[in-house]
């Protein structure tokens, strides 16, 4: 398994300017507020499960993780965002899930209250928000349904194509995650994900060019496959 961050990876992205003003971040068409942008190293955290939701997030570059901490210890993945992607919007005073950074990152924070004060004072910011909060839970939806109602084959099948509409860059993955985090986000071992993407390339449906590119073979032998 991939280790977690710790309380003193948090403490090394935590620290901000009470009052962030250096950076005007656009989170989505007609929503501009200011805020700082943080790098954050491989593995620590952005936020923890639990924490006082003061910020709204977005991946300038890099990757995140998003993970819920199970009351038996075990990790489940529920979301991956990469550049352009806002995460971190919940509707509580507290944070229901921990964000991590996949690989070396530069994130915006923007605080909650700013974002609010935006969609307040603007029926488009308002919209917007209301867009992307949408958007979420469309993606929720969507992931609980690869969950429950697919085997493995086809969740493997269904991430990769969710991760090359995402990365719009056609056949070409590049994936920034590992399989164990690929494992957690699908609900499988590392084994079966590995002897499913082995198959799938025995099939012909993927093509692998190093370790994390994966090249996808037209749609229809993936479809095959799921």
């Amino acid at each position: 398994m991939a280790t977690l961050a710790t309380r003193d990876d948090y403490a090394t992205v935590r620290p901000l300017p009470a009052v962030a003003g250096r950076d005007a971040i656009t989170l989505a068409s007609g929503v501009v507020a200011h805020g700082t942008i943080v790098p954050v190293a491989r593995d620590a955290a952005i936020f923890a499960q639990e924490d006082e939701v003061a910020h709204v997030y977005k991946v300038i570059s890099g990757a995140v993780r998003v993970t819920r901490l199970l009351a038996d210890g075990r990790r489940h993945i529920v979301a991956f965002y990469f550049a352009g992607e806002l995460f971190g919007l919940e509707a509580g005073d507290t944070h229901q899930f921990a964000a991590e950074a996949v690989v070396a990152s530069r994130i915006a924070f923007v605080r909650r209250s700013a974002v609010a004060s935006e969609a307040e004072h603007s029926g488009d910011a308002m919209w917007a928000v209301w867009r992307l909060m949408a958007q979420e839970l469309g993606r929720a939806q969507d992931h609980a349904l690869v969950l429950g109602r697919l085997n493995a084959e086809e969740r493997v099948a269904a991430f990769l194509r969710d991760m090359a509409a995402r990365a719009g860059s056609g056949d070409s993955i590049d994936l920034p995650m590992s399989r164990t985090d690929i494992a957690d986000y699908l609900g499988l071992t590392i084994e079966t994900v590995s002897r499913t993407l082995t198959h799938m390339e025995r099939l012909g449906a993927i093509r692998f060019a190093g370790a994390r590119r994966i090249h996808l073979r037209g749609g229809r032998p993936l479809a095959k496959v799921a």
